[in-house]
């Protein structure tokens, strides 16, 4: 059975982005251990990480929003960053500054 569109899209962006991925991993098991340290990294890090996630997006949902795939692209965005939280539990954080950071 082939993989969903989605999943496919998640795959591909995580190997093209493979070193930056795995040094914001480092960083974002760092924030969830401890945020006062590790957020300056995890913020401007992030920044970069969630750009690029929100390009593949919409790369996914491209030309889908108008008409009767409203509905679906906005489910195929939701089910393409359930599978990012997956790995960046955190990853909705980047950019909000919070009491601890």
């Amino acid at each position: 059975m082939a993989a969903a569109k989605y999943k496919k899209f998640y795959e591909l962006m995580t190997e093209e982005n493979s070193s930056l991925f795995d040094r914001f991993q480092v960083i974002h098991d760092g924030y969830k251990a401890d945020r006062k340290n590790w957020s300056k990294d995890f913020h401007l890090v992030g920044q970069e990480v969630v750009d690029i996630m929100r390009s593949w997006e919409r790369r996914l949902c491209a030309g889908m929003e108008r008409g009767q795939n409203a509905v679906y692209s906005q489910k195929l965005a939701e089910k393409f960053w359930n599978e990012i939280k997956k790995r960046y539990s955190h990853i909705e954080l980047v950019g909000i500054k919070s009491n601890f950071d």
